[in-house]
């Protein structure tokens, strides 16, 4: 986005990217250019912001999904030491009680 002065006036320009070429692409002069650059800017300054929040949200989750996966492996440790306990083995990748003596 770039605002042009040429000649004492006002052009405003968008970049729009045609496959691999980036081209300019005309929007207005004068007062009108101004509105629209000053639009565009304010939509762009917006959307920064909500993809900070975005990823300020993920990072937090992230941490979140962390401290979950610590407190599985955890159980998951002590179902086990429970069932060897109980007299049950694992066998084909089910627990079965083992057999009495």
């Amino acid at each position: 986005m770039t605002l042009e002065r040429r000649n004492g006036r006002l052009y405003y320009y968008r970049s729009v990217r045609d496959g691999e070429k980036v081209r300019k692409v005309y929007v207005g002069a004068g007062e009108v250019a101004r509105i629209c650059y000053e639009t565009d800017m304010l939509r762009r300054t917006d959307r920064r912001a909500h993809q900070e929040r975005e990823r300020t949200e993920l990072e937090r989750l992230e941490g979140l999904v962390a401290l979950v996966e610590e407190f599985s492996g955890a159980a998951k440790v002590l179902v086990i030491a429970h069932l060897v306990d109980a007299v049950y083995r694992k066998r084909k990748g089910e627990w079965r009680r083992a057999r009495s003596a």
